[in-house]
């Protein structure tokens, strides 16, 4: 036989030898019960009844939580076959497991619950596993090493079950830091720190001054409880109010007079530095009152329903003894008491035409006497002696008052004349002295037409010529 053509192994006694090997293999691990494959021995632990079962030591069928690797089904689906409760529980990320799966979906069942590690050994170790804790809402960056310097472990803060957490571990490792801060946080925001705290921590260089209320001023040394009174949960302290009337209300001197916008005059640096903008109220401070001290308009410290008209303040100032009324508002303006000036065409009597430019003496002669004054002509303009009294006291039958003269007089005078030629003679253009030069009773053409001829039988000189 050529040695050249052997193969090794693969020949007819290889293949024999591994046939035998196989079988041999098949019936130890038949009598075994499939022990030889098994890393240990099952959990034997009782715990809740599952179909008859009460621990895994009671389950004699490998696959029955290992699949085979042609299989589609993983250990994963064996394990919630049975455990329908956690499958339940993983459909709700309110739960454990459901926010596990949520966060972390690649964890799977044996990461945390091993087993064949005896029949005493716990169903739950985490061990070296480096478990997602920040993905449950709490970061263990800042929970490594207790005050001691021992590294924390999971029993310090969930005991026997670490589905479970001690509400008193906070206490007792914070304590152990600082017992007069740990009992006064305690008394300040309740026992549940996980309602507040992430691990992080999330109040570690906290920064008031990032959120919408900032502190500024006085508040920038004020505890947070007085504040945050009674917050047990992030809620409570995001609901606290940012008005300063729920901190400050029990400060109001004002007792509610000037409602509850105190910033409208405080600012946070001190309480007392208030000043008050005038001009956001329904008085606006102008002229000489801005330099008013607020006692002379608020007496005895009374604010709200002060009388905002001027007649109130001012009556006491009042030199016209009541004779224009109360609205001293028509005359006067807040830049200067003195500086008066009255709109006469508010009154029933305007001052048009040549009246505009008449001062005010001149009707209002005796000081301070202005209301009851007659509006008739007559009482100003007394008759003329060239009238005799002719036309009676209605001045404005002739008169305007855009000027005393010219003036237009209404009742009609005799026809013009006409002479032979047709030719018109007319008066028109004659003033009224034109031919009353002394007197309306009297009249004289002769004044105009001296030396004239007329045709009619008056004659020249208007009939005054009686030689003709």
């Amino acid at each position: 036989m050529n040695n050249n053509n052997r193969l090794g192994c693969l020949t007819g006694t290889g293949f024999f030898a591994a046939l035998i090997t196989f079988f041999v293999l098949v019936g130890v691990a038949f009598a075994s019960g499939s022990q030889m494959f098994s890393s240990g021995a099952l959990n034997a632990q009782p715990g809740e009844s599952i179909g008859g079962v009460t621990s895994h030591a009671d389950i004699k069928e490998c696959k029955a939580c290992h699949s085979a690797p042609w299989e589609r089904a993983t250990m994963a689906d064996r394990c919630l076959e049975c455990h329908t409760n956690i499958a339940a529980q993983m459909v709700d990320v309110a739960q454990l497991h459901g926010s596990i799966v949520q966060k972390s979906p690649s964890i799977a069942c044996r990461d945390c619950h091993q087993d064949h590690r005896g029949a005493t050994a716990s169903l739950t170790e985490l061990g070296n596993f480096d478990f997602p804790h920040e993905a449950l809402g709490f970061s263990l960056n800042e929970h490594q090493r207790k005050e001691s310097g021992d590294p924390i472990t999971c029993e310090d803060c969930h005991g026997d079950d670490v589905t479970t957490f001690a509400s008193d571990s906070c206490q007792t490792c914070h304590s152990d830091m600082d017992i007069a801060y740990a009992q006064a946080h305690l008394l300040s925001f309740g026992g549940d720190c996980l309602a507040c705290h992430d691990g992080v921590d999330r109040f570690d260089d906290f920064n008031h001054n990032a959120y919408p209320f900032k502190l500024e001023g006085g508040h920038a040394n004020v505890a947070c409880t007085q504040c945050h009174l009674d917050a047990r949960s992030i809620t409570d302290l995001q609901s606290a109010p940012q008005d300063c009337y729920s901190c400050h209300a029990h400060n109001d001197e004002h007792n509610g007079q000037y409602g509850t916008q105190c910033e409208s005059c405080h600012n946070p640096s001190t309480w007392e530095d208030a000043i008050f903008d005038h001009n956001l109220s329904a008085f606006k401070l102008e002229g000489e009152h801005t330099e008013v001290a607020c006692e002379e308009c608020h007496v005895n410290n009374i604010f709200k329903g002060t009388p905002k008209d001027c007649y109130s303040c001012h009556a006491q100032d009042d030199e016209h003894n009541g004779q224009y009324g109360t609205q001293c508002e028509s005359c006067h303006v807040p830049t200067d008491w003195e500086n008066a000036t009255f709109d006469h065409s508010l009154t029933n009597f305007p001052l048009n035409g040549g009246h505009s430019n008449v001062d005010c003496e001149q009707c209002h002669t005796t000081t301070g006497s202005f209301g009851g004054l007659s509006t008739a002509c007559a009482s100003c303009h007394q008759d003329p002696a060239f009238h005799a009294g002719a036309f009676g006291t209605a001045c404005e039958s002739c008169h305007s008052i855009n000027a005393w003269s010219p003036a237009q007089f209404n009742i009609s005078h005799p026809e013009p004349r006409v002479d032979e030629e047709g030719s018109g003679i007319y008066h028109g253009g004659a003033s009224c002295r034109d031919c009353h030069p002394s007197s309306v009773f009297q009249s004289s053409c002769i004044s105009c037409h001296e030396g004239n001829n007329f045709d009619d039988e008056g004659g020249e000189g208007g009939g005054d010529d009686d030689d003709d």
